[in-house]
């Protein structure tokens, strides 16, 4: 076993704090997404701002772009190594982000342009047809106290990293 890995901050107990909630894909409750997240990193004492503000903007693509009739999307959060990792599911497959530049003008595309910015990785994981999850990574740590920048977590398996430039979903 290596000093990192050996690291107290790098050891847990077996409890992963986790919140997982099913929604509609509408306005209500990408509104609800972001509310009941708010609500549960409060209870974890976990910073607010940044990862309410993603899960607001994950949560209005999956209700924008991820709608299906009759289907919800799914929001999973949870803290693992000092890392919060925020996940929306939805049932559009065919439907994957890519960031790409908005137009000036325009009143939408800036969404994921904001999530690659406050987050410290995002990308998407295609699921089980007809299922992607988009996630996102916050460190949970504060920044002051380190001495080291943290690495990277390692990609998990069907994990994709999306290309650099500005937000929208293409069909």
């Amino acid at each position: 076993m290596n000093q990192e890995t050996a690291a107290p901050e790098n050891q847990h107990d077996g409890h992963i704090p986790h919140f997982s909630v099913r929604l509609s894909p509408t306005p209500r409750g990408a509104r609800l997404a972001r509310l009941l997240s708010e609500q549960q990193l409060r209870t974890w004492g976990l910073p607010l701002e940044a990862p309410t503000q993603i899960v607001a903007e994950l949560a209005a693509n999956a209700a924008t772009h991820g709608r299906v009739p009759g289907r919800d999307f799914q929001l999973l959060l949870y803290v693992a190594g000092g890392t919060l990792r925020i996940e929306v599911t939805d049932t559009r497959g065919d439907r994957l982000p890519r960031l790409t530049t908005p137009a000036e003008d325009g009143e939408s595309g800036r969404g994921l342009l904001l999530v690659a910015a406050l987050a410290d990785r995002w990308g998407v994981t295609e699921g089980r047809h007809p299922r992607k999850t988009v996630w996102a990574e916050v460190s949970t740590r504060p920044t002051a106290s380190r001495s080291v920048p943290p690495r990277p977590a390692p990609p998990r398996p069907g994990d994709r990293r999306p290309g650099r430039g500005r937000g929208q979903y293409l069909p």
